[in-house]
């Protein structure tokens, strides 16, 4: 299937490449030529702009991976020139609420918005991400070869129109932050409590085999440690990218408590005025393992 692709950062460069090794047509676009280059020598073609990239596609299909911070500017560029019929996916952490409103700028084009919560981070590319999809019925259809490409067996599914994907998505980024807030949190007390020189790494091997604790998150946590068991040089900043913030706003629109999540957002917010610790340290190294985040603040 042929796709247009714009934003090539940590993971959406993965994701062409997932999509190249499956026999898709990939054409990208982006600003940074060293993404670009990097594309194209597994294969993608580049565009020089938008309008040649939608020129190169049948029917368009259009694959953003872009901060949320620019989808709009981005979408209202390509509603300029889209011709009806054109699929735009949002790959990224976008606002569900306003995910909502792009949808109908985009429909009043006659044009269809999906968007895709997509999870896995940089470890994607060889295990396959996990997609929850928002959007009408024939646009998901459309796409679903493009879907199966990069999700794991039964790692994507519809579960409404526009705006389903980035709620469920933004729910699943809030438990995200509470479950790496406990696993910080129980390795410190490991670290600073009644036994001295634990070997924090080994313990999280031993959990990672038939503990109910066990998971991607301890795994990462155990890489971690075995290559830096004191955390040195890693500030303890650790940063907030929208989704909890979203989550929490929308849950005391609702009413619901959410006080584990809502603390572990609180961390990360004191962490950035200077209250750090081995905790948020680890918080720090477990994003930089499974989504290539920076470490430190600068």
């Amino acid at each position: 299937m042929k796709i247009g692709f714009i934003g090539l950062g940590k993971m959406g460069g993965q994701m062409v490449t997932r999509l190249l090794n499956d026999g898709h047509e990939v054409h990208v676009v982006d600003l940074n030529q060293q993404a670009v280059d990097a594309a194209v020598a597994v294969g993608a073609t580049q565009a020089t702009d938008r309008q040649e990239l939608i020129g190169r596609l049948e029917r368009p299909v259009i694959w953003l991976m872009i901060p949320a911070q620019f989808v709009d500017t981005e979408l209202d560029a390509l509603l300029q020139i889209v011709p009806p019929g054109t699929i735009i996916i949002d790959g990224g952490n976008s606002d569900y609420r306003l995910t909502k409103q792009r949808a109908t700028r985009t429909s009043e084009k006659s044009a269809y918005l999906v968007d895709v919560g997509t999870s896995g981070g940089i470890l994607g590319m060889e295990k396959g991400f996990s997609m929850m999809v928002g959007g009408q019925k024939d646009a998901v259809a459309t796409i679903a070869p493009i879907l199966e490409s990069l999700a794991q067996p039964d790692g994507w599914k519809r579960f409404g129109n526009e705006g389903t994907g980035h709620y469920i998505k933004m729910v699943h980024n809030a438990i995200e932050y509470g479950m790496m807030q406990s696993y910080a949190e129980g390795y410190r007390l490991l670290k600073e409590g009644a036994y001295q020189d634990l070997d924090l790494a080994a313990i999280g091997k031993v959990w990672q085999h038939g503990s109910i604790i066990n998971s991607l998150l301890n795994e990462v946590t155990v890489q971690a440690l075995e290559e830096n068991p004191e955390l040195d040089g890693i500030d303890g900043y650790v940063s907030e990218s929208g989704e909890t913030r979203w989550a929490l706003e929308t849950a005391k629109e609702l009413g619901i408590a959410m006080p584990s999540i809502e603390g572990s957002f609180n961390v990360r917010i004191a962490s950035q005025q200077g209250e750090t610790n081995f905790a948020t340290k680890l918080l720090a190294a477990m994003r930089n393992k499974f989504g290539g985040h920076d470490i430190n603040k600068s």
